[in-house]
Formats: structure tokens, C-alpha cells, sequence
């Protein structure tokens, strides 16, 4: 078995090293059981060192010239070897008994695909209760949030990746067609409660409440049209960070 962790990552110079620890550390879960590990950083038209940086770590670096999280998952997907893919963001921190508790889960046989719960580092207040009330909604509708997705290569390639059309909730978008899918094919969607993946809060400290509200605003009016706009995606495309 060979698993393959993709971390996209644009304009990441200042956590991408503590991320690629992270994961490397994380991977002894695999290694353990003599699995097979690579790790791939995509570098999503970066400006800064992030590419740099990653190759330093240890990772195997390619790019994708498209500013958008949907096209470096995908680029990273098709580089890969891996059996398995993983799916982590660059500010996205996962521990050994996380990765452990994928391995027990993709052992089992029964699985397609699944993902985590999340715990924002540094958040408190009502941005924390807004995290309560996603893990909430993850854990009961099987939606992967788009920090964590783990998914067997077979099915990924068969659902055609992310969808390229998004520029935000891809990962929820991936997560309905992979459970119709698991549906047809008698296989599971497993979201671990627990542990849960450590992921940067930055956002909340760097986005207004005025701008997430206009986000909210906007896509509740389009029904989600917005989210086919890069405009309209800005606080994921602004280079804030």
C-alpha cells in the first residue's frame, strides 16, 4: 500500500515548513504497518519562497499556474502514485494517531474516501461555535472539510477530481458525488470524530466579519453561483496571510 499526501499550496512560506513536519511526522503511522508513503506540494503560482521551502523539507514540488485550490488538488492528484491520496492544507498541522486512525480506517476495506473533523488553532467566541456547528454538519451530511480528504486514487480518477468550475466548496461538491458513489458501489464515507486535525484560524483574524458576511450574502442570493467567481472567492485568493 502507498499513500500519497498533497498539500496545495499558494503563497505558504511561513507555515509551510511547520506543515511538511507535521505530515512527516505523521506519516510514521504508515510506515509502521510498512506502507509506502510520498509527499507532493503543489505550488499554486506562489509568489514567495513556498516552493523553495518545501523543496528544503523534502517534498517533491510541482506547479500548477492557475490560482485555484480546485486545479492544484487536481494537479497534485495526477502526479501522484499513491494507492491512496490525502489531501492537506498548507496551514493544516495532522498528528501520527490521526494519520493512524486513516490507516485503521482504510484497512478495513469498506471505505471510499473520508475526512476529519477540525479543530481552529487559536479561535475562540462565535468563530468557534461557527467550527462547532461545520464539524456538526461535516459529521452528520459526510462532508470533508477541504484541509483533510482522504480518498482512494481508483475513485478520485473515476469522479473526475475536484470540480475545476469552483473556486470555493469544492470539497463539498466532491463529497456528495463520492458519497452517490460509495452508494452505488456498497462502500462508506468515514468522518474521524476523533482526533481531530489541527488547522491555522488565520482567516478569522485576517478577514472582517464585513466581508465574511458579503460572502455569505452573495452566495445565499446566487444559490452558490458566486463560488463559480474568483472575485467573489477573494478572501481564499487574495494572498493574505
Amino acid at each position: 500500500m502507498k499513500i500519497t499526501v498533497i498539500l496545495p499550496a499558494f503563497n505558504e512560506e511561513k507555515l509551510i515548513a511547520s506543515a511538511l513536519k507535521a505530515v512527516g511526522s505523521a506519516l510514521d503511522a504508515f510506515t509502521a504497518a510498512g506502507w509506502q508513503s510520498e509527499v507532493i506540494v503543489c505550488d499554486n503560482a506562489s509568489t514567495d519562497e513556498t516552493a523553495t521551502i518545501a523543496r528544503r523539507s523534502g517534498a517533491r514540488v510541482i506547479f500548477e499556474p492557475v490560482n485555484q485550490i480546485a486545479r492544484a488538488r487536481n494537479r497534485g492528484a495526477a502526479a501522484a502514485d499513491g494507492d491512496w491520496l490525502m489531501f492537506v492544507d498548507a496551514d493544516s498541522f495532522p498528528t501520527r494517531a490521526l494519520f493512524e486512525r486513516v490507516r485503521e480506517t482504510i484497512a478495513n476495506g469498506k471505505i471510499a474516501g473520508g475526512g476529519a473533523l477540525v479543530t481552529l488553532v487559536g479561535i475562540r467566541g462565535f468563530p468557534w461555535l461557527i467550527a462547532q456547528f461545520w464539524n456538526g454538519l461535516s459529521y452528520m451530511a459526510r462532508w470533508m472539510a477541504g484541509s483533510f480528504i482522504f480518498c482512494e486514487t481508483a475513485v478520485f480518477r473515476e469522479l473526475g477530481g475536484f470540480n475545476e468550475a469552483l473556486y470555493a466548496s469544492e470539497e463539498i461538491d466532491f463529497s456528495r458525488r463520492i458519497k452517490r458513489w460509495a452508494r452505488r458501489n456498497r462502500r462508506q464515507i468515514k468522518i474521524i470524530g476523533w482526533p481531530r486535525l489541527h488547522t491555522s484560524g488565520r482567516k478569522v483574524h485576517l478577514c472582517s466579519h464585513r466581508e465574511f458576511a458579503r460572502l455569505l450574502w452573495e452566495t445565499a442570493q446566487t444559490w452558490g453561483g458566486n463560488l463559480r467567481q474568483r472575485d467573489s472567492c477573494r478572501l481564499w485568493y487574495d494572498g493574505r496571510r
